[in-house]
């Protein structure tokens, strides 16, 4: 059990601001072929009602859809859920996307039959609550499937890369935990019949080198954008240093693009019955 986060209302206000920053959109579509694979490996039968939690602008929600489930999407970030129902638009897919937080979803118990988060709700700042409620809205019998960013793998030495040069919001616990088995089975244990977890590798790739990736994310992922905001012009210099050298050494592209794997622990929870 975390401790309590003194100011819990200004902290959520402050991580509905970094996800709201930059253009996330941007972001996820470099990983979009994985978060579609990841969803087609589910083998989601029409008519499931599917819940996307954290969903971003959609990389989970839309392939969902296009397999034939009722789809909804909820994220924190209003101008993420915009993008996602444009895109629902434009690829000409049906889903509802709602603006909702993780901790107190806006849905009955039992609503859905697969509740899925990809690198999503691992970010809530009460994990324990988090869990509860991905529980809470899937009917008895039905499936939670989670992606979550292991500690040791490339976007966590991201993670813990930005966080010596900007210290993470006090009383948050580290979002990595989601990616420790031991950690994600003591979190989804009441209520669960059964859990699974296995090590996957999502990659992103970008058309350009690293330093120019860096300075992509800079601009369009919220937490880096923040992050560089938060720091002073020396500051700002040894965090890009610190965050080329990573990208260029897991790069695995030779052709002057970006290719980095990363990965992932992938969580697979059945409800149980009564």
């Amino acid at each position: 059990m975390n401790a309590p986060i003194p100011d819990l209302a200004a902290l959520k206000t402050r991580l509905k601001g970094v996800w709201s920053a930059g253009d996330f959109g941007r972001i996820a579509r470099s990983y979009e072929a994985g978060a579609a694979e990841f969803v087609a490996d589910l083998n989601i039968a029409r008519g499931t009602r599917v819940l996307d939690v954290a969903c971003g602008t959609g990389n989970l929600a839309l392939p969902a859809a296009r397999a034939g489930a009722t789809v909804t999407g909820v994220d924190i970030a209003p101008n993420l859920v915009q993008q996602a129902r444009e895109r629902a638009v434009a690829e000409g897919v049906r889903a509802q996307f709602d603006e909702g937080d993780a901790e107190e979803l806006p849905y009955k118990e039992g609503s859905f039959d697969l509740v899925l988060s990809m690198f999503g709700a691992m970010f809530g700042p009460r994990p324990e609550r988090v869990a509860a409620e991905l529980i809470r809205v899937c009917r008895p019998g039905g499936r939670i499937v989670m992606a979550n960013w292991v500690p040791t793998g490339f976007i966590g030495q991201i993670f813990k890369t930005t966080g010596a040069h900007v210290p993470p919001p006090a009383g948050m616990p580290s979002p990595l935990a989601w990616g420790d088995e031991a950690t994600v089975k003591s979190r989804l244990k009441d209520g669960i019949a059964d859990i699974r977890c296995k090590r996957r590798a999502m990659t992103f790739a970008f058309p350009f080198a690293p330093p120019e990736v860096v300075e992509y994310w800079r601009q369009y992922y919220g937490p880096t954008q923040k992050a560089f905001a938060a720091l002073d012009e020396k500051g700002q210099g040894a965090l890009r240093r610190d965050l080329e050298a990573l990208w260029t050494a897991h790069n695995r592209a030779t052709d002057g693009s970006t290719r980095v794997e990363s990965e992932y622990l992938e969580v697979a929870a059945t409800r149980a019955q009564g």
